[in-house]
């Protein structure tokens, strides 16, 4: 969505009709922050997104421990305690995707964890009292197991399909989310390179964000894809190409940084994204390892 139905306000986003929104916990790049370059500065928000229908909604990703007030605030500003929810981290291993989970559990009405694999209390129970295995009447998350197909409903609402991607670039297990009612790629850690100089954003932005092959390629290198220099990207490339070939992208909401929205866009942040992994494949350059305080 391009339109005047795109607000922003008070760290949320509405991507289009409240069906999907993005709530937006900045933070301060000085050299900390390992999802930018060592000389960043400036501001960029870590991302969760809530995904809504009248009877249920899914939050994509539960944010920082850090950024947990201001993040209940903004859910409970958009739904009820007793809406039922859903969550779905996208990395289970990274605490910007898990670090709130026990919290919400006890905060709203988690009716379940989307995952590709059971128990989820076992990979979230670093909030709770009591650790390991639960009986299932103790679950704070009853696991809802992806098939192969990784799809969901968003509540009760069996024409809001959500579609998981492995997504075809990343350094851990990560999932990337399409959503065709907004038309949106949820992206995880990719497409994360738009920062700003105000913490208060904008962070959803309709005209062309800074993307040049050479920007882009700096930021992978000086950031969580420093391993890509001299690697085979050509699979990479492909699944890349077939994720944007199969969904119809109007939004790209990445876990960092802004929001990009409008097709020309898309298309554009897709064709940097290959140039660079085209020019890092190894029949182009040798591969290397680079401390982080030696940028490229």
């Amino acid at each position: 969505m391009t339109d005047s139905s795109v607000l922003s306000y008070s760290g949320v986003t509405d991507l289009g009709g409240g069906k999907a929104y993005g709530l937006h916990n900045v933070f301060e790049l000085d050299g900390r922050i390992s999802a930018y370059p060592l000389s960043a500065r400036g501001f960029a928000p870590s991302n969760c997104y809530l995904l809504c229908e009248e009877d249920g909604a899914i939050l994509l990703d539960t944010g920082y421990g850090g950024h947990r007030d201001s993040l209940f605030g903004q859910i409970g500003s958009i739904i009820t305690p007793d809406t039922p929810l859903s969550i779905y981290p996208l990395r289970l291993n990274e605490f910007m995707s898990v670090g709130n989970a026990a919290a919400l559990a006890r905060e709203f009405n988690v009716v379940e964890c989307f995952a590709r694999r059971p128990d989820m209390d076992f990979w979230l129970d670093f909030d709770v009292e009591e650790f390991g295995p639960k009986s299932e009447e103790d679950q704070i998350f009853p696991t809802t197991v992806l098939g192969n197909e990784l799809e969901c409903n968003v509540g009760g609402n069996e024409s809001r399909v959500i579609r998981g991607i492995n997504a075809p670039i990343r350094l851990i297990t990560t999932m990337w989310i399409y959503d065709e009612a907004t038309r949106t790629l949820f992206s995880s850690d990719m497409f994360s390179h738009v920062w700003g100089d105000d913490p208060e954003g904008p962070w959803a932005v309709e005209e062309e964000a800074v993307t040049t092959s050479a920007f882009v390629r700096s930021f992978l290198l000086n950031t969580r894809y420093w391993w890509l220099e001299g690697v085979e990207t050509g699979p990479m490339r492909k699944g890349i190409a077939d994720v944007f070939d199969s969904y119809d992208i109007e939004n790209i909401a990445p876990g960092y940084g802004a929001i990009l929205l409008g097709r020309e866009q898309v298309e554009r942040q897709f064709t940097v994204l290959d140039e660079v992994l085209r020019d890092l494949d190894r029949s182009v350059v040798s591969p290397r390892y680079v401390p982080r305080n030696m940028e490229r």
